[in-house]
């Protein structure tokens, strides 16, 4: 499990510098409104001849328009479970995860995942039409409780069977910062990472008993047990990444095709069995109960022979797949 652990360095968690978004957009709007009054004083100087206050204030306006639209960049607004993960020039910023109107640094970058499902997220194909079409990646990062439906795969169980099993795993990102930094893309990391725990742990236990061991843990009559053990494994393996594993149920658990016929006949067959057992103990009941209350109340009075071909009779009329057909002794049982 060891080889498992990511060993890539990422950066400890810390809030960004920030301040509200009402009083920086009150800035931005006052710094514009003064930007155009010096432009309308400039133009007013130039048609008074006033060349150098007026060109002077007219740079001042156009520079002050040019900086305080740059300036806008820095509002920011965020939603309850939603969070943002900075980069300043290459370095990491900080973390915003408080849902509010923010205004930071407008020269930061929001960082997320650069690709989905294995492919650039400006080229992702739909699968309606097969067109492609142009899917730009949202910069927040939802840390909100989400699931995972695992796709089914064919693995051996601890005694070589093959097997079809599923699984949907509850997750949510507990620490932004490490699901950006130290993965490519935690959504995809996390599904490998389930395909892969699936697999290692199916191959432990058998998929179901064969009476040998009645306290043997299996993967149909154990499966909460099973499950909670792929819980911690997954839990381990992507807990460096920023995941935090809720819960794991398996969803889909059969024998793979070509064992599938050979098992259900054990199935039935063991069914059988277990029925047949409780029809002759039910039987053998009977018949003792059938043989003392005659002798109890002394209604007919039977040697060992007769015994044993009363019970013959009885075992063979209670235990027989079919209805027994009577026959009537109108003579001497001699």
């Amino acid at each position: 499990m060891e080889n498992n652990r990511l060993v890539t360095s990422v950066p400890q968690e810390k809030t960004a510098p920030h301040r509200s978004g009402f009083f920086g957009l009150l800035v931005n709007i006052v710094g514009m409104i003064a930007a155009i009054c010096c432009i309308i004083l400039g133009c007013i100087r130039l048609e008074n001849n006033f060349y150098l206050y007026g060109g002077i204030l007219l740079g001042v306006g156009l520079v002050g328009i040019t900086a305080f639209s740059i300036l806008l960049a820095g509002l920011k607004v965020l939603a309850p479970n939603q969070a943002y993960v900075f980069t300043l020039f290459g370095r990491y910023y900080g973390t915003l995860k408080t849902p509010g109107f923010f205004y930071l640094n407008p020269f930061v970058t929001a960082n997320a995942p650069t690709v989905m499902n294995g492919e650039p997220v400006e080229s992702v194909k739909t699968a309606a039409n097969g067109a492609s079409v142009t899917i730009r990646r949202s910069k927040k990062i939802s840390l909100k409780t989400r699931t995972l439906v695992n796709r089914t795969q064919k693995v051996n169980d601890a005694m070589g069977n093959p097997i079809i099993i599923g699984s949907v795993v509850i997750w949510r990102v507990a620490d932004p910062t490490a699901a950006v930094f130290a993965v490519e893309n935690f959504e995809d990391y996390l599904s490998t990472q389930c395909d892969s725990t699936i697999r290692n742990i199916a191959r432990l236990y058998p998929y179901d008993s064969m009476g040998d061991d009645p306290d043997e843990k299996t993967l149909r009559g154990s499966s909460s047990e099973v499950s909670e053990i792929m819980q911690q494994e997954l839990a381990e393996r992507v807990k460096d990444a920023g995941i935090v594993i809720e819960d794991v149920r398996i969803t889909t658990l059969a024998y793979s095709d070509e064992i599938a016929a050979a098992m259900l006949q054990r199935q039935q067959a063991t069914a059988i069995i277990a029925a047949r057992q409780k029809i002759v103990e039910g039987a053998v009941g009977m018949v003792k109960m059938a043989i003392d209350q005659l002798s109890e109340e002394e209604v007919v009075v039977l040697d060992e022979e007769r015994k044993a071909a009363m019970v013959s009779n009885l075992l063979v009329v209670l235990c027989g797949s079919k209805d027994a057909q009577p026959i009537v002794n109108s003579g001497s049982i001699y």
